[in-house]
């Protein structure tokens, strides 16, 4: 385990890096801005799944620099192509890892840590986990990845909710708000499937792709979460109600239930 002294040292480099990339453009500081307490919450998200693990003293601190580091490239990759989509740009988790590497972050850990760490940063992204991931490595990935979607539900929930006329392009990915909804989508939905990126088309698109993540998590602790906090059911309120729709509702609700 590192002492307290070098885990400090990898946060205070983690903010030193942060604010390098605030400049007189608002629009990137906001989006810096929200990038980064994002990752903050991340923070916390790991830390409640992981006692309720009953993680060690290491696993918690292996957890928590996964979840600190996990969008490192997201702010390179708003300050040099001004998306946050990584086929308009490139893979931020890849970038994260690259920039890792680069600064020589993780040298207080031992190599087998430092690989576990920067095999869950490089596939907290990805459509689903490869089976051929070694078990440490996946373990952090699937906790990682499920702090990471508690957030993102926080932070889409919030924004659907109170947008009225305002628009982040950021959370929106650049995704027309029509009221189409894509046929691929729904289908990938109805059989219980992750929807795949390729196939969104509209605002609408992103909102079911959200309420399928329920397929990709991994813990009970988790599902507790989502439950308490009623992500799917906000998610559904900012949706146009259709048959399809509500059908789809009524299965992640569903799949919900039986697992928590």
């Amino acid at each position: 385990m590192i002492s307290h002294t070098q885990l400090t040292d990898i946060k205070n480099w983690y903010t030193e890096f942060v604010k390098s990339f605030y400049t007189h453009d608002e629009d990137l500081n906001s989006n810096i801005k929200i990038k980064n307490d994002h990752t903050l919450r991340v923070c916390k998200e790991i830390t409640d799944i992981g006692e309720y693990l009953q993680l060690t003293g290491e696993q918690m601190q292996t957890a928590e620099i996964t979840a600190l580091l996990h969008d490192v490239g997201r702010f390179e990759q708003l300050a040099k192509y001004e998306t946050p989509v990584d086929i308009f740009s490139e893979d931020h988790a890849q970038l994260g890892v690259k920039i890792i590497n680069d600064n020589n972050i993780l040298k207080h850990f031992d190599e087998f840590t430092q690989e576990v760490i920067k095999c869950a940063i490089a596939h907290h992204n990805k459509m689903e986990i490869p089976s051929a991931l070694p078990e440490e490595g996946a373990f952090y990935t699937r906790l990682l990845r499920d702090a990471d979607k508690i957030d993102i539900w926080y932070v889409v929930t919030e924004y659907y909710k109170n947008k009225g006329g305002r628009k982040n392009e950021y959370i929106e990915l650049g995704l027309p708000d029509i009221p189409e909804i894509s046929d691929e989508v729904c289908s990938d939905l109805l059989k219980e499937s992750i929807v795949r990126t390729v196939n969104l088309r509209s605002l609408n698109d992103m909102k079911l792709l959200q309420l399928g993540w329920i397929y990709d998590i991994n813990f009970p602790r988790t599902f507790q979460i989502i439950k308490e906090r009623e992500y799917l059911e906000k998610i559904y309120t900012a949706l146009p109600h259709s048959d399809v729709v509500n059908k789809i509702y009524r299965k992640v609700e569903e799949y919900l239930s039986k697992k928590c």
